[in-house]
């Protein structure tokens, strides 16, 4: 069982940057692949970024590729989601997730999820 609490959200300027973070309890999250999916209103959860436990490479949307940044303290236990050059559609709730195995671009295929944390991009 793993229990994930995000935090770092809020209200930011067109262009600003923010770091979400993910703090993992119950395992250790370097035992999982580990990733961010985001939602906005009326519209479905969508991926953001993700990691797999043994593959260090990582995965991005293409809406957020090159400006946004997934990293892990292991150490921690805590997972990042560093946000740059921020744009008004990156406006959604931002939820940290986590699985077993490998990375996946689809929602349904993780198991744990956070409550979420709001990010809010002003124009």
């Amino acid at each position: 069982q793993v229990h994930l609490v995000e935090s770092g959200g809020g209200l930011v300027q067109a262009g600003g940057s923010l770091r979400l973070s993910c703090a993992g309890s119950g395992r250790r999250i370097g035992e999982y692949a580990m990733g961010w999916f985001r939602q906005a209103p009326g519209k479905e959860r969508e991926f953001v970024a993700s990691f797999s436990w043994t593959d260090p490479n990582t995965d991005y949307a293409d809406s957020v590729k090159g400006r946004f940044t997934i990293s892990r303290d292991n150490a921690k236990n805590t997972v990042y989601l560093q946000m740059n050059s921020l744009k008004p559609e990156d406006t959604a709730v931002y939820s940290c997730v986590a699985k077993w195995g490998y990375s996946d671009y689809r929602a349904l295929a993780w198991t744990y999820w956070g409550p979420g944390t709001q990010v809010t991009v002003s124009s």
